[in-house]
């Protein structure tokens, strides 16, 4: 659940999610914009134990792609969303659904044995970014994992320019089939996407042990299989 105290100082998450998110007809095509093949996350979920018996939270969980695929192969999948119409989307499909953010969502009931979180984890500057995880951390099992996907560069800072421009020109024109130029341009003013080499360090100090890194070939995207280590705390 979202605490209802949150104090003054706190990231608005809400605000921060981007206006489309919040817009019913967005939402309505939101899948097909957006349309993933999970198998591959499910397969690594289930290689590193994820099964019938376990728990998994999606944190910025969308209209619930990843939950559904995950949902038969696990007991309970919790999906967490700041959007009012992507939690009305989730509990549409069946689908347990919690209006929260990276920052307000409070587990409840066993601790998480995983959480996918994908393109979400850039809606928050650095320093949220660091207390997100290591929120997700504590509500995760010793050993627990974080499967991690989103926007991270891995291109010099100096290569920034013809990075970005090579990933714009690359881009669909049709918006219902992905994002536009203009949409990742948008992206690249507005929102928090980091480097590689300010998240991986940010993941080590909040107790994750990165298990796989896949980098992609124009130094956009990142994809991380992460567990969370002991601590001297757990029970």
């Amino acid at each position: 659940m979202a605490r209802d105290d949150e104090p003054v100082w706190r990231l608005d998450e809400l605000a921060h999610a981007g206006q489309e998110h919040l817009d019913a007809l967005y939402v309505a095509g939101y899948d097909r914009k957006s349309s993933t093949d999970w198998g591959e996350d499910v397969a690594d979920l289930r290689a590193l134990g994820i099964g019938s018996a376990s728990t998994v939270v999606d944190l910025g969980a969308g209209t619930g792609a990843f939950a559904e695929a995950i949902a038969s192969h696990v007991r309970r999948v919790v999906a967490v969303d700041v959007s009012p119409a992507m939690v009305a989307a989730l509990r549409a499909r069946g689908i347990e659904a919690v209006q929260a953010g990276f920052l307000t969502y409070e587990h409840s009931g066993d601790p998480a044995d995983a959480v996918m979180t994908w393109n979400s984890l850039h809606h928050l500057p650095d320093f949220w970014k660091a207390v997100a995880l290591s929120r997700i951390a504590s509500m995760l099992r010793p050993d627990g994992v974080l499967l991690l996907r989103d926007l991270v560069y891995s291109f010099d800072p100096a290569d920034a320019a013809s990075a970005i421009e090579a990933w714009l020109r690359a881009a669909p024109t049709d918006p219902a089939k992905g994002w536009t130029a203009e949409q990742l341009a948008e992206h690249i003013r507005i929102e928090h996407s980091t480097f590689t080499w300010l998240l991986e360090p940010m993941l080590a100090r909040t107790g994750f042990e990165i298990k796989e890194r896949h980098l992609s070939p124009n130094g956009i995207y990142a994809a991380y299989v992460c567990t969370r280590r002991p601590r001297a705390t757990d029970s």
